[in-house]
């Protein structure tokens, strides 16, 4: 599994535009479990489908208004038997 770390902006504190919104649902539409902070959001997808959840964040990002898309991506292991 990877986890991908996300800023959309412009950043305003408590006021998500459609800039985030549209790039949270984007990722959730193509399967990304999304968790949603007040300063970025993580999300964690397979190896085989985080290339395709990037893409998709970043096309409706830029094309909702952002300026700018901060990411960082990290392989993190997921305990057996977990869900």
């Amino acid at each position: 599994m990877l986890q991908l770390e996300f800023t959309v902006e412009p950043f305003v504190e408590g006021i998500p535009g459609p800039h985030v919104t549209a790039a949270v649902t984007a990722a959730q539409a193509v399967g990304a479990q999304v968790e949603f902070g007040p300063f970025g959001s993580t999300c964690t997808a397979s190896s085989d489908s985080m290339p395709l959840v990037i893409a998709e964040l970043v096309r409706a990002a830029f094309a909702n208004g952002a300026t700018h898309v901060t990411m960082h991506v990290a392989e993190v292991h997921v305990a057996e038997g977990a869900a």
